[in-house]
């Protein structure tokens, strides 16, 4: 499929995330030292492209529990996406369906800037984890159809429970949910590939939700901006490769088209 951009995607949201070591004060509590101060100064410095800020619910948790929580948030406009998020030890880029890889590539890159510019103290800016996730969604008559053949069938994962199990309990073979997620290591980037389903709603439907992450080692995982860049570029080429392989068929064909 290349670079071609589906004209009926299922995409939801896609997210990009960094989190850095947060301190440990005497009494055990982690803490980030400048979580006060360094959210104005990357307002400051995003300003000019995501000018509406809003505080977040989140932004009253105490201080001794508000560890990689995302508590204010910066937007191109007032109900508009993407948008970037920050906490205690954390910066999140977030968009919906009408994302495209190349504009939330440089979005990632201006966050990166922003980031290791403005914030206080670059020597506590230890990177510990980096994430790239993307939520997809396909409408799903959960009461009328069997998710485990749609799953096996329009997607390519095989989850079925024997029919064995089913045969003396009185129990339909019929699954009415789904939740489950699988992880692999994966060579390049080096990291994680998170894959999971889970049963939802968007706009009003009953739908399937997949979820593709790929997320960094625990440790040794990139640390400077041009490793963060060149992790999340790998990471990309690797969600595309596996998305596309997996609606291979009746689904790429139907999101290919236009509504």
């Amino acid at each position: 499929m290349g670079t071609a951009k589906l004209q009926n995607p299922p995409l939801i949201e896609v997210i990009f995330e960094i989190r850095w070591d947060l301190q440990e004060r005497e009494d055990g509590v982690r803490f980030d030292p400048h979580a006060k101060i360094f959210p104005g100064r990357l307002s400051s410095a995003l300003g000019e492209e995501y000018p509406v800020y809003e505080e977040l619910p989140t932004s009253d948790i105490p201080d001794e529990i508000s560890g990689y929580i995302v508590q204010h948030r910066f937007r191109r406009a007032k109900g508009s996406w993407p948008l970037v998020q920050v906490g205690p030890g954390i910066v999140t880029l977030n968009d919906i369906e009408s994302y495209e890889w190349q504009d939330f590539q440089r979005r990632i890159e201006g966050v990166l800037d922003a980031l290791f510019q403005e914030y206080p103290d670059t020597s506590l800016l230890a990177t510990n984890e980096v994430v790239l996730r993307y939520l997809d969604a396909y409408p799903f008559d959960f009461e009328k159809e069997n998710v485990a053949e749609f799953l096996s069938a329009k997607l390519g994962v095989q989850n079925q429970v024997s029919p064995a199990f089913f045969e003396a309990i009185g129990v339909s073979p019929v699954p009415i949910g789904v939740d489950f997620k699988y992880s692999f290591p994966s060579q390049r980037p080096p990291g994680y590939l998170h894959v999971g389903f889970s049963r939802g709603r968007v706009k009003g439907r009953d739908s399937v939700i997949g979820e593709t992450i790929v997320q960094s080692p625990e440790t040794d995982g990139p640390r400077t901006k041009d490793e963060i860049l060149s992790w999340v570029s790998e990471a990309h080429a690797l969600t595309h490769t596996w998305f596309f392989t997996m609606i291979e068929g009746d689904l790429l064909e139907e999101f290919a088209c236009r509504r």
